[in-house]
């Protein structure tokens, strides 16, 4: 949502680059404005130049033009797609100081471009690469941070089926694939913190609350109604994203997960190593090439 009547604060860039996945419209847009007024230079990775302009013209108003914002190209579904958007930000030879992998989407069927079941290829499987193409500008930038949008719907996903995540959806409106996407999402930022000991690079995890979002654009009536009527506003959905990218609370943490701005508990399946392990062995094998 644009602030036309705020009174544009120029901004001090403070240095720091950041990549925010679905930058263009819910908490994505409200995360990449507000890095953006804090000083960051930030690159929204998002599909579509007209809405990622919509957000850059917001940045520009309300910074009197003194914020850096810039756009790229990014389709999650699109394995070559994830490959050109982390080429083309490499190409420009800056550091990485976070990463916000936030874009995601829930109650659709079908299948991404890469072959893979809509919500976990987009959500999952599309930012596990570009996490892993981004990883030296991330680790050459230390410290830095990898944030990952998931959700309380992990907890409706007992586990995750390899084979089951490349066939077309069994579950009514979508809804459990999007469960087994935001619980692969948790394990996805555990292991890659496991992983990344020592580096200087941390991860985070986090439920954002229900939010009022196009995320939730197609779900059937009257499903929709009643999961709007508990839902918040992107401003305030965007609270724990920013917290763990920028608090200096959780600068020595690693692989947790967060909601409403602190830690919380998952599932014994997010909490699964063993799982986590599979989950990055299969995902290095769907990614390769």
């Amino acid at each position: 949502m644009a602030h036309p009547t705020c009174t544009p604060t120029p901004v001090t860039p403070n240095g720091r680059v950041a990549l925010v996945t679905g930058a263009n419209s819910g908490i994505g847009r409200v995360t990449a404005v507000e890095l953006a007024l804090q000083g960051f230079h930030v690159f929204l990775a998002c599909r579509t130049a007209d809405k990622a302009g919509e957000v850059l013209r917001e940045i520009s108003q309300r910074s009197a033009g003194t914020a850096k914002a810039e756009f790229l190209p990014l389709d999650l579904g699109d394995l070559d797609s994830v490959r050109q958007c982390a080429q083309a930000f490499n190409a420009r030879d800056l550091p990485l100081h976070l990463l916000v992998n936030n874009a995601g989407l829930a109650g659709q069927k079908g299948f991404t471009r890469s072959g893979f079941e809509l919500a976990f290829g987009v959500c999952h499987v599309g930012h596990f690469l570009l996490t892993r193409l981004l990883l030296d500008r991330l680790k050459a930038a230390a410290p830095s941070r990898v944030v990952v949008v998931a959700s309380r719907a992990h907890r409706h996903a007992k586990g995750i089926d390899f084979t089951a995540v490349r066939q077309p959806s069994r579950s009514r409106g979508g809804l459990m694939d999007y469960s087994v996407a935001k619980l692969a999402n948790i394990l996805f930022a555990a292991e890659l913190g496991r992983r990344l000991a020592g580096t200087g690079v941390t991860t985070y995890s986090l439920h954002p609350g229900v939010v009022a979002t196009g995320i939730w654009r197609v779900l059937p009536w009257p499903v929709d109604r009643m999961v709007k009527l508990f839902m918040i506003g992107p401003e305030e959905g965007a609270k724990t994203t920013l917290y763990c990218a920028t608090s200096d609370a959780v600068a020595q943490q690693s692989g947790l997960y967060y909601v409403k701005s602190a830690v919380a508990t998952t599932t014994p399946a997010a909490a699964d190593a063993e799982l986590a392990k599979a989950l990055w062995t299969a995902s290095e094998g769907w990614t390769e090439g």
